[in-house]
Parts: C-alpha cells; sequence; structure tokens
C-alpha cells in the first residue's frame, strides 16, 4: 500500500489554462481536489478550461489566487518572477497557502516573495510535453514530475511528492542547485531529438523515398528503447563501426545536397566516436581515423 501521505482536499486555482496549465488542474481535479478559478487570456487556452476545467469560472489572476489553497503558476519562465511579485502586490496571496510553479528551469528561489508572506512554495515540473488535450492526462501516469522545494524543508518536500502521486505520475527530486543543468538535459534530448528527427525525415523526402515517416518510426523508436536499455553498447553504424569510407559518402552528398544538415552531422558522429571509443566499441586507433576523417 502507498504509505505517501496525501493533501486534504484543495482549492485550486490555474494561472493559466495553458497546455500544462489546464492538465494539470484537471489531473488535480480528478483526485478530488476542486478547481476553483482559473485564468486564461487567448481564445485557445479559453477552449482548453471549457474542455478540460468544465464548469470552472475564468477570472483574472488575482481573483483566481485569492479564491485558491493551492496556486499552480503555469506560464512561460520569463513570465514567473513578475507574476509573483504582482500577486505579492497585489495581496492575492497569504499564509498558509501552496504556492505551485511549473516551469523547468528554474527552481523555488523565484517563489521567495511568497514564502516570506509564510506560504509553502513548490516547483513541479512534469517531464513531458503537453498537447493541451484529454490524451496528457492518460500520459501524466507514465511520467515522471521533477519536484524541487526548500532545502531542508521536508515538510514541503513531501507535499510535492504526494501531489504529484495523487495525479499518478512519480516523483523525482530535483535539488534548487542542479535544476538548470537538470532543465538542460531534459530540453537537449526532446527538442533537439525533434530537430534530428525532422532533419532525417527532410533528407528523406528530398531524396524522393515516400512514407519518411513510415520508414523511420520502427528504426528509432528501437533504436530509442535500446539506448536507454543499454547505454553506449547499444550504438550502431559507420561511425561506431569505424567505417570511414562510409562516413565520406555521407560527408559528401550532405556538402552538395543538404549543407544545412552538415554541420549537425559532422558534430554529432564526433560525440558518436567519443562515446564508443569510452565504451570500448571502437579502438582508440580507429577512433582518431574517423575523427580525422570528420576534419577532412
Amino acid at each position: 500500500m502507498d504509505a505517501t501521505p496525501r493533501p486534504a482536499r484543495l482549492a485550486v486555482g490555474v494561472i493559466s489554462a495553458g497546455r500544462v496549465g489546464s492538465v494539470l488542474g484537471a489531473a488535480l481535479a480528478r483526485t478530488g481536489h476542486v478547481v476553483v478559478g482559473a485564468s486564461a487570456v487567448s481564445q485557445a487556452s479559453r477552449n482548453r478550461a471549457e474542455e478540460l476545467l468544465p464548469g470552472v469560472p475564468v477570472e483574472d489572476p488575482t481573483e483566481v489566487a485569492q479564491r485558491a489553497d493551492l496556486v499552480l503558476l503555469a506560464v512561460p519562465d520569463d513570465e514567473l518572477e513578475g507574476l509573483v511579485k504582482g500577486l505579492v502586490a497585489t495581496d492575492s496571496l497569504r499564509a498558509g497557502q501552496i504556492i505551485v510553479h511549473t516551469s523547468g528551469a528554474q527552481g523555488v528561489k523565484v517563489l521567495e516573495p511568497a514564502a516570506q508572506l509564510g506560504a509553502l512554495t513548490l516547483a513541479l515540473h512534469p517531464v513531458m510535453t503537453f498537447t493541451g488535450r484529454s490524451e496528457d492526462l492518460l500520459r501524466m501516469s507514465a511520467a515522471c514530475v521533477g519536484v524541487t522545494a526548500a532545502d531542508g524543508d521536508e515538510v514541503a518536500w513531501s507535499v510535492g511528492e504526494a501531489l504529484v502521486v495523487e495525479m499518478d505520475a512519480e516523483p523525482v527530486r530535483v535539488p534548487e542547485a542542479v535544476r538548470p543543468l537538470y532543465h538542460a538535459a531534459l530540453a537537449h534530448g526532446a527538442n533537439h531529438l525533434i530537430t534530428l528527427v525532422r532533419d532525417a525525415a527532410d533528407l528523406l523526402t528530398n531524396a524522393g523515398v515516400a512514407n519518411a515517416e513510415r520508414l523511420l518510426g520502427p528504426l528509432l523508436s528501437a533504436a530509442l528503447d535500446n539506448s536507454l536499455r543499454h547505454g553506449d553498447r547499444a550504438l550502431t553504424g559507420p561511425v561506431a563501426r569505424g567505417d570511414t569510407g562510409t562516413l565520406r559518402k555521407h560527408l559528401s552528398v550532405l556538402a552538395e545536397q543538404a549543407p544545412d544538415t552538415l554541420p549537425s552531422y559532422r558534430a554529432l558522429a564526433r560525440r558518436t566516436a567519443d562515446r564508443a571509443e569510452r565504451s570500448g566499441l571502437l579502438k582508440p586507433d580507429a577512433a582518431d581515423d574517423v575523427r580525422t576523417t570528420l576534419e577532412d
């Protein structure tokens, strides 16, 4: 049986009902908390609130915060500091509230004005991409959430973890000091993966190969799964084999037909050679040959 302490039923205010805020608000409502208000500026956000938070009044952020026990701040990173200061300046926050933001790059330091009032402050960052639709609620059950609270505040850490468990996700403690590196790792993996996949699809399409996505799907899914299971031992291909002849062909055709892709191909091939050498897949002299070929 799960022994994680569960928070009492809370009145939740969502600022704002974007892709993340609307889904987390709905996830909290599903566990028995009550969403008492949401802010939404764009029509898209209003539509999400109507779909995922039916019957919840759409109000000004100050009104949402004043009515809530748990204030969920799901705004872009650059807006977070100003929003917190504004809510404090308008007496919209108070002691005893739980103030949560969903930014990946920031910890709880940005919430310090609220903490000084006596609020409990948390950063809860879902490690997944959101569409802002109902299927995201199902994906939450397979997701992890990075939890950050003030150092030494075990009450806050426990509350954050309990909220995540209630949403059927897995809490992972991320100390304040490592939040920038934590977020850089996630962005490097997820965002740059999309760029890499789209570059590969474009190359196939430009080569006249039909159904590039269908071709890539099984290959890339297997590569991702193997990488997560086996680490660097999953490396395959011409770099891991030390096949410099094939590499020269790749470099030549990319220089001729896809020069914009060539720099990223070189950079990733160098990283692949380094990892293959460190893992013992590629002997040092073969790794040197690969790096020399990539520099030519």
